[in-house]
């Protein structure tokens, strides 16, 4: 069998290898992740204690364009049921309009009374409507297919990067059992 070259002690003795250098921790590494993380920590911080609280009664721009786009969404939908609109030929259900319509009104009082998850919810949906819109502009089969796509990327991308800049001074309520500070 063959044997690993060792150092030999001064007085003859084998010691072990020393560990490879890879298998060493770095000097320094926690350190620097630790100091990076109060970097980005203290910049939120700056970035927070600028924002100004919503006065009572004040709805952010944005708020109040995606309450009218829920609404908007809801109520006609509803109505191009009633008049018989079809899609691809076919006659869309009832129950799945009823409760995307349910859900729009939802969202759009929720976000009206400044509800931090309705916000969010419908910043979900956006997110969602802004994946399928990007995919489908891979596969537009003619222009006006494309064009439809991308503005429905550009208008819903531009409603949510505001929608996040909005939430950003709509305080998240308090969890049960958490005394408020």
């Amino acid at each position: 069998m063959g044997q690993r070259s060792r150092k030999r002690r001064a007085g003859g003795g084998a010691t072990t290898a020393p560990p490879a250098p890879d298998s060493l921790p770095k000097p320094g590494a926690n350190e620097g992740m630790k100091r990076g993380y109060a970097r980005g920590e203290a910049r939120n911080q700056a970035v927070r204690e600028q924002l100004e609280p919503l006065a009572p009664g004040e709805r952010p721009r944005a708020i109040v364009v995606a309450v009218v786009v829920a609404t908007l969404l809801a109520v006609a939908n509803v109505v191009l049921l009633l008049v018989g609109w079809e899609v691809r030929g076919e006659q869309p259900t009832a129950g799945g309009v009823v409760i995307f319509a349910a859900l729009m009104l939802g969202a759009a009082f929720g976000m009206y009374r400044m509800r931090y998850w309705a916000v969010l919810g419908f910043e979900a949906l956006l997110g969602i409507s802004i994946i399928f819109a990007g995919l489908s502009l891979l596969v537009a089969s003619n222009a006006r297919a494309a064009i439809l796509s991308a503005t429905v990327v550009l208008l819903a991308g531009t409603l949510f990067w505001f929608l996040v800049k909005a939430m950003a001074r709509i305080q998240m309520p308090d969890r049960p059992g958490r005394a408020s500070s």
